[in-house]
């Protein structure tokens, strides 16, 4: 379609003021302008809203979550949701007033209370994810002044946190409900400790342990009058049009938003090929992942007609645009108004509904696009196809009805769409007596996941008996589009309900739904298992239900067979906090061991936390995108890259060639030169004036390889090539042979364990500026490391450490995974900086990041114990191989650590320990909290399961019985004393009144044959710190103002532990200050120097030794004056005149 002369102005508001866009492109999307510079009406300065996040880009964590405001035409109310501004386009929001969180409040103006107590309930650690959970929250409340904990939990459901455990965030939206039973004193005035709730009633009372986190009395009250109100002038914009159609064009898309349905349907005969779009969390993350661009997009938002509903005494006919929020509302009213023998297919439906997506994506989401999207793993579409539901479609030529059943979902032509209708509604017959329709999926997670499977069940019994009447049975998660299992449906009908049939049943489908092994998601034979007892659970349901009508005819369903028709509940982490109160004659002043609030916590709630990618563009800043290998294991022949120099807005591609330098380690270059070792190794970077003139560049790259052997992925394959990193590690402690002839019986098996992403929610991101003189650079990197990153790009760019500064001010997450490899993506980042002497911006998308980075390392371990028939370990062999990846990184240090902690909380006298660091063709996996330790103790408590099973006796019997008892060497020769162990030990077996508890889950699992509780306690011996001692040191500096205040600076990085509030804690007990006086800035390589890394649990307790004896030394040289004054205040002894002031600062 040619453009007019000029787009149409894109109106809409944000924060309550108005936005006036009068070039915008259909491929922008929300987060992106909100993050870029966006014009304001009549020239105003332009503003950038950073507190909205980028982390995963496909709407599936929930940080970029606003809320948005758009006038309903059919219920002709004001509507507020909450969307993921990754997938919204900037041209489906005409109209629409969106907030952001800079918008609910401000620590310089007015907090919201929602951001308030988010902070003051301790709901934040990095901080990454608060604003999305606070835009999530608000608009709850918008909704539902007082919500039920059910509505929050939902709310929350589209919202990623890797830090807190989501216990905090919830307990601060509790606050809010009108019903709790979390702790906090709610309501009652009285601590479930005094009444005995939440499973705590064994925790006794001491006097020197507190639970109070906050107090819920001092938080500032909802007022709902103080919110935004909707723009008048959008609702008149919404009830008088100015103009029907709008078109805006863009560089390569056109996006055409009609006002009637007869302009789209003219629209869709003039571009049949042109897809319609509405929440775009389809058609958006397609285009991406397949580089594909529609010419033309028609969006079908300000089309009433396709938003109706239609309630008849059959059915229940609902707009296609309608979202699947606002669907599964409208199914719920159905439910509440009709007889429950009509609501069968609603309920199903319902079910599903809450779990679907997040409750961002299902207020984007349309029913419409979900049904014609046909994806696989769809949730609705086998409930709406055993539903026998209708598609009513529409064109130019007018109506027609075809079925929605596998014909139209598997995408045959005969029962398609055609190219110039499209979808108006979906028709969905009531059920009637004697139908029974169910819904059933199992994902990794209750919410917020892709099912495994999903199915829909249905059958219609003939009246008043158990005979099978029509059987309907569809499966999504099994094929490439949802299947039906039509042989078995007919098979089975005239068949009584019973358990002959229920036995037949199962052999037909497990023959008749066949899954190849490329099913979507793989395991294969787990997801065949889910074909049955689905099945299984829709038998025992009928049975239920038949039971309801008739309770003499049909059996009674066993009580053991009853747990398998309960669907696990949707419920948040409780738990009671114990912490111990400080001394009662403690200075309130002191702030050590206080449960302070995080120094940033609420700039974390209002987004005013500034995080690498949220500090502005310098002048003349360029944008940094990697090309990576497609190839596990290949030469490189040639690349050609004059396609991309010749694109618009392409500076240039850095190459190894580039690099003045080293080309990082032997084993690991920063950019490949003549191999690449697997998918994701780096080989060039595109430098352009913008991010996505740099990303459509790579595409153009050229790379010709020649594929080398052997291909190496798993550990059984390195070890079947003799692929290993280093040498093998290994600690052997008694005579092992000797004992394993003497025991009474040897127990041999392996163990598997997976890897695992960091996922930190900030992904790497680096920004590298070149200053004027001397080839001096200032570095912003999100890094555990920053001497690291120093020293790499030291010697990229062959220039002394001294030139370059690295900042860091705060880590959206790291968990390991930023202590290695932020430095190869700085030191790319700094060539560049250097060869176009211009800044660089480099922010990996999440694809990118979880491509080339590597995570916690799989394992493969292999055992043999010897014990006695007592229980008592007397030999255990431990072979461990641990899969590194293509590069050594941190696969050694890994290996040794992991052999060192074998042992565990275990005395056992006779230990054979070996490891191997495999080598393969992935990425290379790094440094991850615990360090190996999680995989090596798995490895030795599965072996003490193995022994409790054959001596007949408990695991904790096992453990207690070969636990440390008295102060001896370990097998690294440390002399070790159990007595905090031991005391550890029985504390929490009495605290959480283990063995009443393993009583009642005993009990429990003999009453339910398919529901089962397990209950366990493990001891764990994990020494913090670095097996390096020169590691364990670190440094500050403490400057003393002449007004008072006190600026302190150390060698720690905010990783979102709050080592900086920590820091200044002990700083004011220290100085004997309030930490009002107190500030923080950065951490910096310029003030601190030669740090080491924030790492192995030891952060806290160097680095705030190190702020100590600097205060210490500080206050020392004070006391000169402070005799001479002694009744003097801080200011006065710190503001006496220059020429005898003491030096006021101490580095340490």
């Amino acid at each position: 379609m040619s453009c007019p002369p000029k787009s149409d102005d894109l109106v809409f508001f944000v924060n309550g003021r108005k936005v006036i866009e009068r070039n915008a492109d259909p491929e922008v999307t929300l987060l992106n302008f909100l993050r870029k510079n966006w014009t304001l009406l009549i020239k105003k300065p332009k503003i950038r809203l950073t507190g909205t996040k980028y982390a995963c880009g496909r709407g599936g964590c929930g940080a970029c979550t606003v809320m948005v405001s758009k006038h309903d035409p059919v219920s002709a109310k004001i509507r507020h949701f909450s969307i993921t501004a990754c997938l919204v386009p900037i041209c489906s929001l005409y109209g629409a007033a969106v907030t952001t969180v800079e918008g609910i409040g401000s620590i310089n103006t007015r907090l919201h209370p929602v951001q308030e107590r988010i902070a003051r309930s301790h709901g934040t650690q990095c901080g990454f994810c608060t604003p999305g959970m606070v835009m999530s929250m608000y608009t709850l409340l918008r909704n539902h002044l007082q919500p039920s904990e059910e509505q929050l939990m939902e709310a929350l459901g589209g919202n990623l946190c890797r830090c807190t455990g989501y216990r905090p965030i919830l307990a601060s939206g509790r606050t809010f409900c009108v019903e709790s039973t979390g702790c906090q004193k709610k309501r009652t005035g009285k601590c479930c400790l005094d009444l005995g709730g939440n499973d705590s009633s064994s925790l006794s009372r001491e006097s020197d342990i507190c639970t109070d986190l906050f107090v819920e009395e001092e938080f500032q009250p909802l007022d709902p009058t103080q919110e935004l109100i909707f723009p008048p002038e959008l609702l008149r914009m919404a009830k008088n049009p100015e103009k029907q159609t709008l078109t805006f064009c863009g560089e390569r898309v056109t996006w055409i938003s009609p006002g009637t349905l007869k302009d789209l349907l003219e629209l869709k005969a003039k571009h049949p090929e042109a897809p319609l779009i509405l929440g775009n969390t389809s058609l958006g993350p397609a285009m991406k992942s397949q580089g594909r661009v529609h010419p033309i997009l028609l969006s079908p938002a300000r089309i009433s007609e396709l938003s109706m509903v239609f309630k008849t005494s059959d059915g229940l006919t609902i707009g296609a645009g309608c979202s699947l929020a606002q669907v599964k509302d409208i199914l719920a009213e159905q439910v509440s108004e009709l007889p429950e023998e009509k609501t069968q297919t609603y309920r199903a439906l319902l079910k599903h509904l809450k779990s679907l997506a997040g409750q961002q994506i299902r207020n984007m989401a349309s029913l419409g696009g979900h049904v014609i999207s046909r994806h696989c793993y769809s949730d609705l579409n086998p409930i709406l196809v055993v539903g026998n539901a209708t598609l009513n479609l529409i064109s130019e030529e007018g109506t027609r009805q075809i079925p929605l059943n596998d014909h139209f979902l598997a995408g045959l032509a005969s029962a398609d769409l055609k190219p110039e209708e499209i979808l108006e509604s979906v028709y969905i017959p009531h059920s009637q007596k004697w139908e029974f329709v169910s819904a059933f999926r199992q994902a990794q997670c209750q919410q917020n996941a892709l099912a495994d499977v999903s199915a829909g069940m249905r059958v219609i019994l003939e009246e008043a008996t158990d005979t099978i009447k029509e059987l309907s049975l569809s499966y999504g998660g099994v094929g490439e589009s949802t299947i039906g299992a039509h042989k078995s449906c007919q098979q089975l009908i005239g068949r009584p309900w019973n358990e002959p049939m229920l036995e037949e049943a199962c052999r037909l489908l497990l023959e008749e739904v066949s899954l190849p092994g490329w099913a979507p998601g793989g395991r294969v034979e787990f997801k065949r298992t889910l074909v049955v007892s689905f099945f299984f659970k829709f038998y025992l349901e009928v049975l239920q239900e038949l039971k309801k009508l008739d309770s003499h005819h049909y059996p009674e369903i066993s009580d053991r067979f009853l747990s398998a028709l309960e669907d696990f509940p949707v419920t948040g982490p409780r738990g009671v906090q114990r912490y111990q109160s400080v001394d009662s004659h403690q200075s309130l002043q002191d702030p050590v061991g206080r449960p302070i609030m995080h120094l940033s916590g609420l700039k974390h709630a209002t987004g005013e936390a500034i995080f690498c990618d949220d500090i502005p563009m310098v002048d003349r800043e360029l944008f940094m995108v990697l090309v990576t290998s497609t190839k596990a294991h290949a030469k490189i022949i040639s690349i050609d890259l004059s396609e991309a120099l010749e694109l618009p807005g392409v500076v240039d591609v850095i190459t190894a060639e580039d690099i003045p330098g080293t080309n990082g380690a032997e084993d690991d270059k920063l950019l490949a030169v003549d191999e690449v070792l697997c998918v994701g190794q780096i080989i060039c970077a595109v430098v352009a004036e913008t991010d996505v003139q740099a990303k459509r560049a790579i595409e153009k790259i050229k790379i010709t390889y020649k594929d080398l052997e052997p291909i190496i992925f798993t550990i059984n394959d390195a070890i079947k090539h003799n692929s290993f990193l280093c040498p093998e590690k290994k600690l052997e402690q008694g005579n092992i042979e000797e004992a394993f002839e003497k025991v009474d019986q040897i127990v041999e098996g392996e163990v598997h364990v997976g890897g695992q992403e960091h996922f930190y929610m900030e992904t790497q991101r680096v920004i590298v500026i070149p200053k004027a003189e001397d080839k001096e650079l200032d570095i912003y990197v999100s890094t555990q490391d920053p001497a690291h990153v120093q020293k790499t790009v030291s010697s990229t760019l062959n220039i002394p450490i001294n030139r370059i500064t690295c900042h860091v001010k705060r880590v959206g997450g790291g968990f390991g995974g930023k202590v290695e490899r932020p430095a190869v993506f700085g030191a790319i980042a700094a060539v560049g900086a250097i060869k176009t002497g211009r800044p660089i911006r480099l922010v990996l998308d999440r694809e990118d990041d979880m491509l080339i980075t590597g995570g916690r390392h799989p394992l493969f371990g292999k055992y043999k114990v010897g014990f006695m028939n007592n229980g008592r370990i007397k030999a255990l062999d431990i072979e461990c191989f641990i899969n590194g990846g293509c590069t050594l990184d941190d696969s050694e240090q890994v290996t040794e650590f992991l052999i060192l902690k074998l042992e565990n909380a275990y005395k056992i006298r006779n230990l054979r320990f070996r490891g191997r660091a495999c080598m393969t063709n992935l990425p290379s996996n790094t440094a991850f909290r615990g360090f190996g330790f999680p995989q090596g103790t798995l490895i030795t408590e599965s072996c003490i399961t193995a022994v409790a099973a054959k001596c007949g006796l408990l695991p904790e019997e096992i453990r207690e019985k070969n636990m440390y008892k008295t102060i001896d060497k370990t097998i690294y020769k440390q002399a070790f004393s159990p007595e905090t162990l031991i005391r550890c030990w029985n504390e929490c077996l009495d605290k959480s009144s283990f063995h009443s508890r393993r009583i009642q889950v005993e009990e429990f699992n003999k009453k339910n044959y398919w529901k089962k509780k397990g209950i366990a306690i493990i001891p764990m011996k994990f020494s913090v710190g670095f097996a390096a001692t020169s590691y364990h040191q670190a440094a500050a500096l403490v400057h003393i103002y002449t007004d008072g205040s006190v600026l302190v600076t150390h060698g720690g990085n905010e990783l979102g532990q709050g080592i900086h509030t920590k820091m200044l804690q002990v700083a004011s007990r220290e100085l004997k200050l309030p930490m009002s006086y107190m500030h923080i800035c950065e951490t910096s390589t310029a003030t601190v120097p030669n740090t080491i890394a924030t790492a192995a649990s030891i952060g806290s307790d160097v680095n705030g030794k190190a702020v100590q004896n600097a205060c210490q030394i500080l206050l020392k040289r004070l006391e000169p004056i402070i005799k001479k004054n002694p009744g003097g205040t801080w200011e006065d002894w710190v503001s006496v005149p220059l020429c005898l002031l003491l030096q006021m600062r101490k580095q340490s």
